[in-house]
């Protein structure tokens, strides 16, 4: 007994995924600078509540907390010059 196969059902979203990324790339507009300035104020801050984090964890013993709390700062600080400095 064989199952016959489900006919093609092709809509208008399915035929631009499979067509996504096939085309030539068009080039990004950049972020305007008061965006780029607010994320980058948000990663900041967030950064500075990781610092927090692993600082209370080193100072209460928990190494592994600490460690993981000052690669999160350190990489959030990253993405936070990465996307002030983006032109």
């Amino acid at each position: 007994m064989t199952q016959d196969p489900l006919p093609d059902e092709t809509d208008d979203a399915t035929s631009a995924d499979a067509t996504a990324g096939t085309g030539p790339a068009e080039p990004r507009e950049p972020r305007p600078l008061i965006e780029r300035i607010g994320l980058a104020a948000l990663a900041f801050g967030l950064a500075l509540m990781f610092g927090g984090v692993g600082y209370a964890a080193w100072l209460g013993g928990e190494v592994f907390l600490a460690v993981i709390g000052a690669i999160s700062c350190v990489m959030t600080v990253w993405v936070g010059l990465l996307t002030l400095l983006r032109s």
